[in-house]
């Protein structure tokens, strides 16, 4: 993986950059991260990188020239043309796993960091190929947002994790949210861990963890059930979560067999 950054505020890179699993892909090499400052390509002794909105209005607007000239000194370096370039911003589509396999599979990619009001719009019609969100909030910039990227497609590099293993199992990789996890001690304050998961019986446990997976998943995200691939016991599990679900909303306030009666006024 290779990864290009333009941003004004390089500095804000340097320290995930240089921690953990991330860390650790960029110095075992299966990550490449290269950040460079917009103002590299300004030509005023200020190093003017934006400027008032056309029309008026509040907040500055990136301008066009350090982008555009930026993208082919990336490319005259040896950046493939074919190179995604992604510019985040709140109007983009919101980023998933899907699209972080997508750019994996890329190899190489390019991130514009949006700041301010924006991006001239000159940018994103003539230069990119993908836009992201990660989510409906604004930020004060889109470093937060590239640096989210940068580490969830870095996991996915054969490398990146001690365990292979790990990446294939997150929430999402399977379609459906993680199971719920325990470690030592065994009891904790009164709370104990599921006992399947002491057995040492392997397929009790499996079967477990994808029923927890499927559970999750119903409470949380019910909306990812709609393209899970699914099997027929496993349709009939979360049947029996919804009918469980419709019985405790339908009991009576104080519970099954409280006292349920009507004041007479």
């Amino acid at each position: 993986m290779e990864v290009h950054v333009l941003t004004l505020f390089p500095g804000y890179f340097a320290g995930p950059l240089d921690t953990g699993l991330l860390g650790r892909a960029v110095d075992e090499g299966a990550a490449q991260v290269r950040v460079r400052d917009l103002r590299e390509w300004t030509h005023d002794r200020h190093r003017t990188a934006d400027d008032y909105a056309f029309g008026g209005g509040p907040g500055m607007v990136l301008k066009p020239e350090p982008f555009f000239e930026a993208l082919e000194s990336l490319r005259d370096e040896g950046l493939p043309a074919d190179a995604p370039v992604l510019l985040t911003s709140p109007q983009g589509r919101i980023f998933d796993s899907e699209a972080a396999r997508e750019l994996s599979a890329a190899g190489t990619f390019v991130i514009l960091c949006g700041r301010y009001r924006g991006v001239d719009e000159r940018v994103r019609e003539a230069l990119v190929s993908h836009e992201y969100s990660i989510g409906d909030v604004i930020l004060n910039g889109g470093e937060v947002a590239a640096l989210a990227i940068i580490e969830a497609v870095a996991r996915l590099e054969p490398g990146a994790m001690s365990d292979p293993g790990s990446a294939a199992s997150d929430s999402f990789a399977t379609g459906l949210l993680d199971h719920p996890h325990y470690t030592r001690p065994a009891s904790y304050r009164g709370m104990s861990v599921p006992e399947v998961l002491l057995s040492g019986d392997h397929a009790a446990i499996a079967q477990w963890r994808r029923e927890g997976a499927l559970r999750a998943t119903h409470e949380r995200r019910p909306d990812l059930l709609r393209t899970a691939e699914l099997t027929g016991e496993e349709r009939r599990f979360l049947t029996g979560l919804e009918t469980e679900s419709m019985a405790v909303e339908g009991e009576p306030a104080g519970g099954p067999d409280s006292d349920h009666r009507e004041e007479e006024t």
